[in-house]
């Protein structure tokens, strides 16, 4: 017993020793913390730090009511959440080089503003994608929105897929929304709930402005997320992100439009004498969404044939 005592006293000792060395030899932080950032801002993989809000912010030329603390809250949150959901937007950056201008051209040809192109980042991040929903393309139409909007849909076809036409069928839709709620800021809520539950929700909270009225989380984003994705595609570097121009995804702007009167039966040959690979085809027409193509008695369509590989 006595032994086992002078040997825990020892062990007891020896640790004292060692932790008074460390205390004494371990250097004392009095630093304040933006002096520690400044000294070692080399060696931090980012630092974090608010967005500014001391600007005036638009949507489509309408003034986001700055003087509403609310409205600007929900600003800050989508401009913090986008800009620092840093793969989705440096993706988008990369996309928008590929569609923007193509929308733009549309856009301007329709009167619808500018603006609305950054709609398509919301609902598919630029992307041919299907909601749980079943909404289909970069601009999310449903079967019976697409319909109704002029777009084909068959077994064969889905041009909710195809940017031209799925773009002027959603500037077609969007300036309905505007005639309708007054504003080109309702018309982009009702784009995302639907017009029918936006008129709906006018009149049950009688309030005529989207900043006024309470909607659930989706839709009381909706039009702050835009907002803040225009502002970071304007402004990348504000951000944080920092693309070269090769760093963009490549313009598909480079084909030639075939006009095809007769069905298709097999696109795969279709493509091989054309001398590209049927990856390209339907790389550049997404909307093809079998692998032939019917063509009814009368109509035609627009094949875009991209430069031999």
């Amino acid at each position: 017993m006595r032994t086992f005592s002078h040997f825990a006293l020892a062990i007891v000792g020896l640790l004292s020793i060692l932790l008074l060395n460390t205390s004494t030899s371990a250097p004392v932080v009095k630093s304040s913390p933006e002096k520690v950032v400044e000294e070692h801002s080399d060696k931090l993989p980012q630092v974090i730090k608010s967005v500014r809000l001391d600007k005036v912010y638009d949507l489509a030329g309408e003034v986001l009511p700055m003087h509403n603390f609310d409205a600007v809250e929900r600003l800050d949150r989508e401009l913090l959440v986008n800009s620092y959901w840093h793969s989705s937007t440096v993706l988008n950056i990369k996309n928008s080089r590929r569609y923007f201008p193509v929308m733009e051209t549309i856009l301007q040809e329709e009167g619808v503003p500018d603006d609305f192109k950054y709609v398509s980042v919301i609902e598919s991040n630029l992307r041919n994608v299907t909601s749980p929903a079943g909404a289909k393309g970069l601009w999310q139409f449903m079967k019976t929105s697409a319909k109704g909007f002029g777009l084909t849909l068959s077994s064969d076809v889905d041009e909710r897929y195809h940017v031209e036409k799925a773009t002027r069928a959603a500037c077609k839709m969007i300036k309905t929304y505007k005639k309708r709620f007054g504003n080109w800021t309702n018309a982009f809520a009702a784009y995302n709930m639907g017009e029918t539950r936006f008129a709906r929700e006018q009149g049950r909270q009688k309030m005529d402005s989207y900043y006024d009225m309470n909607f659930g989380a989706e839709t009381g984003r909706y039009v702050f997320r835009v907002l803040a994705v225009k502002e970071i595609l304007r402004n990348p570097s504000d951000f944080g992100f920092y693309l070269d121009e090769e760093d963009y995804y490549q313009s598909m702007a480079d084909y030639r439009l075939l006009t095809v009167d007769k069905s298709i039966p097999d696109l795969g040959a279709f493509a091989k004498e054309k001398g590209i690979s049927y990856r390209m085809l339907k790389l550049y027409n997404p909307w093809l969404i079998a692998s032939s193509l019917t063509v009814p008695a009368g109509k035609t369509y627009e094949l875009k044939i991209p430069p031999r590989q």
